[in-house]
């Protein structure tokens, strides 16, 4: 893809990101035909008045939308699966990700972070690094703000970005090219949206796939899946974690034996957090922070909402908030700085296996499962640990802080599932959880 012709451009998915490419498309002057599998007025919101609108659910709308268009943008939460695919192949239509929009409109430099954990915070990370460097940086992509939009920033200008790139997002990357890419980890996930490992991984891969000799990979060293798929890249490599070029070496994080922080500064310090910090040392240094501004953000970083977040303690109980933990792979993470917790776990399935979540089965005293995996994962642990299910929220965190009285006294919510059965997102689910504590704190929660 050398060019592609935007004159007359068909934005699938009216999400966040589908919204902002159709108002960036129109912007630079594009004609815009707008489809979602559920149009509505909610969808319609923020878009301007008089744009044809198509049903993307049904084949006929789907054939009327696309035959007379140029070219097709099609969002993240629009399945790699979904017809649209195989209808825009037969017309020979170019498919134009908002990552590739984004390197079509502006050449000021990104920097990129994929994985399947740690996304959120290795980009929050790097960004307050950045900005604590006197370097105008915006977190953008997988955030609160897509990249098409953080391109029309005007106060203040932006001089860098920093884009959370989900493999969503790279799934149909063939121009974004960022300064510094990195891949934290990887583990499956999202295989009722991309069919199968293969595809989830190869999406992934696109984060470095555009990059030349002068720009900077950064993996997790000695993890051979993913430098296997680095093989015949042509960016520079640099490594963080134990051996890497990054990573912690007795007391303090060292950047290719400069010592940046010592651990004992750090609020958080398990061992993810760590892997985290190096992984956002890399980047942020690659991108022109200055090691004292990366220390001062490392040392006053207490963590974000939703990810192992201490939200109360109460009766003797400990309460932590991990509901962005959508993986196994992330329970696992969060399980390893705790003995004998109570895990609150399930959700939607993602089509992923949930034997790993057996890896961290020593620090689990007992579990609460919930959602519509609940059954399932009742049978996985009852045959180590105490199992019981529970229908909502409320009665979760209150049989859970109850088997905690006779542990370790701590209450993990960490789902390893989607949250999309019982709420819309994560952040509602945790925003749930929160409530349950709070009731219960005051005495509104347990059940009479």
């Amino acid at each position: 893809m050398t060019h592609v012709d935007l004159s007359r451009c068909a934005v699938a998915g009216l999400g966040v990101t589908g919204r902002a490419v159709a108002n960036a498309l129109i912007e630079r002057g594009s004609q815009v035909v707008l489809l979602d599998d559920r149009p509505s007025a909610t969808a319609m919101s923020g878009l301007a008045a008089g744009l044809e609108v198509f049903d993307s659910s049904k084949s006929a709308d789907l054939e009327r939308a696309l035959s007379g268009v140029t070219s097709l943008s099609v969002g993240p939460g629009v399945s790699a699966r979904h017809n649209i695919y195989k209808i825009a192949a037969s017309k020979g239509l170019p498919v134009v990700s908002e990552l590739d929009l984004a390197a079509m409109w502006d050449s000021r430099p990104c920097a990129a972070v994929t994985g399947t954990n740690g996304k959120t915070t290795v980009t929050g990370l790097v960004t307050a690094m950045l900005l604590q460097s006197n370097i105008e940086a915006v977190a953008a992509g997988n955030t609160d703000i897509p990249l098409v939009e953080a391109l029309s920033m005007r106060d203040p200008i932006p001089e860098v970005f920093v884009v959370e790139a989900s493999s969503f997002r790279l799934h149909n990357v063939e121009l974004f090219r960022p300064r510094v890419a990195a891949w934290l980890n990887f583990a499956p996930d999202h295989l009722d949206w991309h069919g199968d490992l293969e595809s989830y991984a190869n999406s992934k891969k696109k984060i470095w796939e555009q990059q030349k000799t002068d720009d900077i990979t950064i993996l997790p060293y000695g993890d051979e899946f993913i430098n296997s798929m680095y093989k015949g890249a042509a960016s520079q490599l640099l490594t963080f974690g134990p051996g890497g070029d990054v990573s912690v070496q007795g007391s303090h994080i060292v950047d290719r034996d400069e010592k940046i922080v010592a651990i004992q500064k750090m609020p958080l310090r398990r061992p993810h957090d760590l892997l985290n910090a190096c992984a956002a040392v890399a980047i942020a240094r690659e991108m022109g922070a200055k090691a004292q501004a990366v220390e001062s953000v490392l040392i006053n970083f207490s963590g974000l909402s939703h990810r192992l977040e201490f939200v109360a303690r109460t009766g003797g109980i400990n309460f932590f908030n991990d509901s962005k933990a959508t993986t196994p792979h992330a329970t696992v993470a969060a399980l390893k700085g705790f003995e004998d917790a109570v895990l609150i776990v399930g959700g939607r399935n993602k089509a992923i296996e949930f034997t790993p979540l057996l890896g961290a089965i020593s620090n689990v005293g007992a579990v609460v499962c919930i959602g519509e995996t609940a059954d399932l994962l009742v049978s996985l642990f009852s045959p180590h640990v105490p199992a019981l299910k529970a229908s909502s929220m409320r009665e979760a965190v209150n049989v859970a802080a109850a088997m905690a009285q006779d542990l370790s006294g701590s209450v993990l919510l960490s789902p390893a599932c989607a949250s999309f059965d019982w709420y819309p997102g994560y952040q509602a689910r945790g925003d749930d959880f929160k409530k349950a504590v709070k009731q219960r704190s005051m005495g509104q929660g347990q059940d009479d």
